[in-house]
């Protein structure tokens, strides 16, 4: 099985396919994908950080940056929060 780490949050995420799954039989989806965003910027991102986009208009790399990283999402609330 390959990896590939999300742009947004850093996790490493189950890239289906490749030569690894041939020998495990490990035939299961992806759990991300590349998307292009409105200013032309590619990006690897897990289905987490898919849903995390802004839905009130087109995601540029200003929102994939914006994202909490795993370590944010992990966190135990503040007391502020």
């Amino acid at each position: 099985m390959t990896t590939r780490r999300c742009d947004g949050c850093g996790t490493k995420v189950k890239i289906a396919g490749g030569i690894g799954d041939l020998w495990s039989f490990d035939f299961g989806p992806t759990d991300g994908m590349i998307l292009e965003l409105a200013d032309g910027s590619e990006h690897f991102l897990c289905l987490d950080c898919v849903d995390r986009l802004p839905d009130d208009h087109d995601p540029t790399a200003d929102d994939v940056a914006a994202l909490p990283t795993a370590d944010d999402v992990d966190a135990p609330p503040t007391d502020d929060e």
